[in-house]
């Protein structure tokens, strides 16, 4: 049999997209795909930088997300992203990510197959959750979407940027390894999560999620993406540190996230941005490793999320295509949405945030904000000032040997 032509959903993967069209022996037929909303990158404008929040106020006008009878954002505002910010309470109950269950056969297949080919990658095959494993038939991920609405959703929106270090999923709805695979469509997300009585906060914080960044991102790739991949702003050389695999670096939050990420495939957006990326910019990591690292470590990576979010959001390579600042911070912010206690950790962090801003300071000086803090350093006392240099290059040695 030979078909003269097939048809298949869009795969959103231009590296893939050319290896099918190099490989057919029909012509192909690419289909808009289930796993997203837009298609359309002229959506995105021309601006750049390009601003996701002017997208995902368009988004919500039209397609009518949560506004009320006179075309205005319900609660008065488009986005409660200031009311994200809260700080987890002690002995606040945490539910489970998922509805308990026994691996199916797929699992205990995969489980087999991953345990005799990959037996010395990073990570585990054991039960990544107490009493659950990812959801893998549409009536499990529907499950996990329902569970998710009932039970975390309510402080999903109080509690979405906030850290326990213990804690691997919080109130996080762990809905996106699901949706990429297609167990999940979102628009079937978006409009029961919009229907749902949590709190307006949490309705929109997620909604937020997936209209605005999920499909801002998608569209950036689909623009910029083979552009994004191929810039290095700042010009790092440094390979990723075998440290990272392990979670062994010294440096307790990078260390606690990696060992949850080592056991679930998962960390939330806070993590993978403020903690990991942050402190691998930090370390002047290559943009090129820190993308091949997080697409081998996340259930969720695939090329269409991580090249934006990584050349762009995290590391800051392609010279602010999507922001307008660099996302690093000092270990204050981390003690401030954590509860991770006070140690050492907090001197090789702040060193090595003084040490890059020093380095990188003809960059931070084009933002007001930023400019700020050059003047704070440039007013440190010198014996403080070289503290700092010495306790973060003292790390970088240690861990780049």
């Amino acid at each position: 049999f030979s078909a003269t032509e097939i048809s298949l959903f869009d795969p959103n993967d231009y590296l893939l997209e050319r290896r099918l069209r190099r490989s057919a022996q029909s012509k192909l037929v690419f289909l808009p795909s289930p796993n997203f909303l837009n298609i359309d990158t002229g959506l995105l404008g021309n601006r750049k930088p390009y601003f996701q929040t002017a997208f995902y106020t368009q988004q919500r006008k039209d397609r009518r997300l949560l506004l009320d009878e006179e075309g205005k954002p319900l609660g008065g505002q488009w986005t409660f992203d200031a009311e994200n910010r809260k700080k987890i309470p002690k002995n606040t109950f945490i539910p489970a990510p998922f509805p308990e269950a026994k691996p199916n056969s797929y699992v205990l297949e995969a489980i087999v197959y991953v345990d005799r080919h990959f037996p010395h990658n990073p990570g585990s095959s054991e039960m990544p959750f107490s009493g659950a494993y990812y959801p893998t038939t549409h009536p499990e991920a529907q499950a996990a979407l329902d569970q998710f609405i009932q039970e975390r959703m309510p402080l999903f929106g109080d509690y979405e940027d906030a850290i326990k270090a213990q804690e691997k999923t919080l109130f996080h709805s762990i809905l996106s390894p699901l949706m990429n695979v297609g167990l999940l469509n979102p628009a079937q997300v978006v409009e029961r999560v919009a229907a749902s009585k949590a709190p307006l906060n949490s309705i929109e914080g997620f909604i937020r999620q997936v209209v605005g960044w999920r499909e801002f991102t998608q569209l950036l790739y689909r623009k910029i993406g083979s552009q994004q991949r191929s810039t290095n702003y700042w010009q790092f050389t440094n390979e990723m540190p075998e440290a990272f695999y392990t979670g062994n670096t010294g440096v307790e939050p990078i260390d606690q996230t990696i060992r949850k990420l080592l056991k679930t495939g998962y960390n939330h957006h806070i993590e993978r941005l403020m903690v990991l990326g942050n402190f691998m910019l930090l370390c002047e990591i290559k943009p090129d490793a820190v993308y091949r690292w997080f697409m081998e470590m996340y259930i969720d990576a695939y090329d269409w999320v991580m090249v934006p979010n990584i050349y762009g959001m995290s590391q800051f390579s392609d010279g602010g295509l999507m922001t307008t600042k660099p996302y690093i911070c000092g270990s204050n912010y981390i003690l401030k949405m954590s509860d991770y206690p006070k140690g050492e950790w907090q001197e090789i962090w702040d060193g090595l945030f003084w040490r890059f801003l020093d380095k990188q300071r003809e960059t931070f000086r084009k933002n007001p904000r930023w400019a700020m803090l050059i003047s704070t350093w440039d007013k440190m006392p010198e014996e403080k000032k070289s503290a700092h240099i010495n306790r973060a290059n003292e790390f970088l040695q240690k861990l780049f040997g």
